[in-house]
């Protein structure tokens, strides 16, 4: 499709529109005192033409599955984001000076209680993830026409996680991607390590698979040719490298240091005289663009996902809680054609290759990049368009706790699954063994913590997060562990179980995955010593079943044994004594692993550092004594 240059009057409106967003963006940032808008400033022209030459938007239904879609990686230019939806009707512009206040959801950074974000951005390097994760379900699922724009800045491309994406993006040849850097030059405290050296940008953006552009940033012109380079490029994504000025057009401020996030103060009324006197016609007005009556994304449903088939196991099968995981993810995948996959080499471990043989085409492969890998994730739930399950191993997810954190702000709905977790592992080593995951996803607002000890609740955890709203983690072990449940219990999210039970029970063992196990022999040895003591599995650790612990733990006299293959703190000992701090007469002993541990056999391991059955005994012992 040949290019046509827009007509003279338009690329005036498409500037007079940009001095209007600046103004904006000062007007905003004076009324609350705070905020970026010499970053803003940087964009104007870039905003300008994306909302009102090249984004197909509804404005009805911002989120409609079939707009384009727009991520702010540099979240901290946000005024100017909220301006240009503000021009393009959405709200109204008058609405602008309550960026920040309590009782707005214009936030600082932006956030999806706004209903045109999709995901919140502001912890810098995570656009590009999230955007080359929608581009891929629009090209391979929903195989629709809507193209995905991020905007990075150039401070924020030093981070590795940007890198990772643009990888991604180039390895599956994203063409409906398009990736804006707004190089303007100047970090926070001083100036880029590139600054304006735009060809080393451009070499390194081709090598990793990009149509690299570099334009004017503030040439309307220039601009709108590289949009519809990057509409017509097949089989690659586009970048369009953007040479700006941070503070553009403000006198005496204009590629300045030491102006970042700060509001202009009282040089803000000459500056937007300025800006004003730049603009031909102050009433100048354009429309985005509407969406087209072809190339629309399918009506999905990702409601209700279940089992295609109940689980199939004999009490006392021994099988491993990550190969059940497998063997889940496909029996949901059978039932609802938008569950997905997506792995970091690991899926031969974790078992998500089941999907992948059942369903090659759902499954995503991530590679050796879990910042990308999650971001990926998040950005391929938005909109409701998949239901995701993101594995690798548990421990590796601790290099990608900020992408989860913010996958929380975005209201995300991802599933993260965890194997090889524990000492338990063996001889790999303290390298490979999760130990942190449970504190890590404990602190993530409105998670949900399943930690399956069997086959079949590890089937049945996977339907539960197939359908729970939020972060969900899912924490799977490596060895073998015997069925103890019926092929048709019941599982509820916040409802743990007691698996073995006497009127006469002393003391009360709570464990999980392979401690539980541990318990439950712990629990046939005191027998042996006349000691009877009842066994919970949690199932969850958040939200943990308080009402049953509590409940069975008076009727143990108080008494409680807590295990676990996980460090002190913020695990289910900590989730076990906060449920209990508010009840009085409960004594709790805390079994954990308490140091780096070591490679070895899995049984001398788990003995060496504390949780075996041996352990819980001598615990048992030791608190019937007090």
């Amino acid at each position: 499709m040949s290019y046509h240059k827009p007509e003279a009057k338009t690329v005036q409106t498409l500037k007079d529109l940009a001095q209007r967003l600046r103004i904006h963006s000062i007007t905003s940032t004076q009324a609350s005192k705070s905020g970026h808008p010499t970053s803003c400033a940087s964009l104007a022209e870039i905003l300008s033409v994306l909302f009102f030459q090249e984004l197909r938007l509804n404005l009805k239904h911002p989120r409609d599955p079939s707009s384009d879609r727009l991520i702010l990686s540099k979240g901290h230019a946000a005024p100017i984001l909220y301006a240009a939806w503000a021009e393009a009707g959405l709200f109204p512009v008058e609405e602008l000076k309550n960026l920040r206040k309590i009782d707005s959801d214009l936030e600082g950074h932006p956030t999806p209680r706004l209903n045109f974000i999709d995901v919140g951005t502001g912890s810098l390097g995570q656009g590009v993830a999230v955007g080359a994760g929608m581009a891929y379900v629009g090209k391979n699922f929903d195989k629709a026409d809507y193209r995905t724009y991020v905007i990075v800045g150039d401070g924020e491309s030093a981070e590795g996680s940007v890198w990772e994406s643009l990888h991604f993006a180039g390895y599956y040849e994203l063409d409906n991607l398009c990736v804006i850097f707004d190089v303007n030059r100047l970090g926070q405290s001083e100036p880029t390590s590139l600054q304006h050296k735009m060809d080393v940008y451009r070499d390194r953006l081709e090598s990793f698979g990009f149509n690299a552009l570099v334009v004017d940033g503030h040439d309307i012109d220039e601009l709108c040719k590289a949009f519809h380079c990057a509409s017509s490029t097949k089989k690659k994504p586009t970048a369009i490298i953007c040479k700006t000025f941070k503070g553009k057009d403000f006198p005496r401020i204009e590629d300045k240091d030491n102006w970042h996030g700060k509001p202009l103060g009282d040089k803000a009324d000459e500056v937007i005289k300025h800006l004003q006197g730049l603009i031909i016609n102050q009433h100048a007005k354009l429309s985005p663009k509407k969406l087209g009556k072809t190339g629309a994304a399918p009506e999905v449903d990702i409601s209700n996902v279940k089992l295609c088939e109940p689980p199939n196991y004999k009490l006392g099968d021994a099988v491993a809680t990550r190969l059940a995981y497998g063997t889940a993810l496909a029996k949901i995948a059978a039932d609802n054609d938008r569950v997905i996959a997506l792995d970091g080499d690991t899926k031969n471990s974790t078992y998500s290759d089941k999907l992948r043989a059942a369903f090659p085409e759902r499954y995503i492969e991530c590679f050796i990049a879990e910042q990308n890998l999650v971001g990926v994730a998040i950005g391929a739930a938005c909109r409701r368009r998949t239901v995701a399950f993101v594995s690798t191993f548990a421990t590796f997810f601790t290099r990608a706790f900020d992408q989860i954190r913010m996958g929380a702000i975005s209201q995300t709905n991802v599933n993260f699954v965890g194997s090889h977790c524990g000492c338990s592992i063996g001889e790999d080593g303290p390298s490979q063994m999760g130990l942190e995951d449970i504190a890590l996803f404990r602190t993530i607002p409105g998670s949900t913590i399943f930690y399956p000890s069997d086959a079949v609740s590890t089937e049945r955890s996977v339907e539960l997060a197939a359908n729970t709203k939020g972060v969900c983690f899912i924490r799977t072990s490596r060895p073998n562990t015997c069925v103890i449940y019926n092929n048709d219990e019941k599982f509820v999210v916040g409802r743990g179980k007691v698996v073995r039970q006497k009127p006469s029970d002393e003391l009360l063992l709570i464990g999980a995955g392979i401690t539980l196990y541990e318990c439950l022999t712990a629990a046939e040895q005191l027998e042996k010593e006349c000691i009877t003591a009842r066994v919970i599995d949690p199932f969850t650790v958040k939200p943990l079943d308080v009402d049953l612990i509590v409940e069975h733990g008076k009727q143990c006299g108080g008494r409680v044994v807590v295990v676990e293959d996980h460090y002190q703190q913020g695990g289910l000992g900590e989730a076990v004594l906060s449920a209990l701090a508010e009840h009085r007469s409960f004594v709790v002993k805390h079994l954990y692993v308490p140091t780096v541990p070591r490679s070895g056999p899995p049984a001398v391991l788990i003995d060496m550092f504390g949780i075996s059955a041996r352990n819980i005994v001598s615990a048992a012992n030791a608190i019937l004594k007090k």
